[in-house]
Parts: structure tokens; C-alpha cells; sequence
């Protein structure tokens, strides 16, 4: 199972944006990125809707969550 982590690097990369780019967009540091993308810490609630629109992506491809109808 892919990691939040590393799904995140994989979505920032995918879009073109830098950790500082990202963070950026964001308004945080470039160092929480840092953190998240090592799994060293998750990023707070608030920031996981931003976070998708900025990597243009849903929710559920930021999660890895499958949808099963």
C-alpha cells in the first residue's frame, strides 16, 4: 500500500510544483511539505481541501480512497 507520503509526492510532481511551490500555494512552509511527503507528520484537517484543489486532484486521490458501488 502506497503511503500518504509518497501519494503526495507523487501528485505534487505529477502537477509540476516544488515543495516550495506547493507550500507556497498553501501559505505554510516548505518544510511541513517536507514532513508530510516523509510521513513525518499529516497536514491538520484544514488544509486537505486546499491541498486537492492545488494538486487538482479529489480528495480521494489525495487519500488513496477506492470507492467501491
Amino acid at each position: 500500500m502506497i503511503s500518504f507520503g509518497e501519494n503526495l509526492k507523487y501528485l505534487r510532481l505529477k502537477k509540476g510544483y516544488t515543495q516550495e511551490e506547493l507550500a507556497n500555494e498553501l501559505n505554510i512552509s516548505h518544510q511541513s511539505v517536507s514532513k508530510w511527503e516523509t510521513n513525518t507528520s499529516l497536514p491538520n484537517v484544514s488544509y486537505c481541501v486546499p491541498l486537492a484543489k492545488a494538486l487538482d486532484c479529489t480528495l480521494n486521490d489525495l487519500f488513496q480512497v477506492k470507492v467501491i458501488s
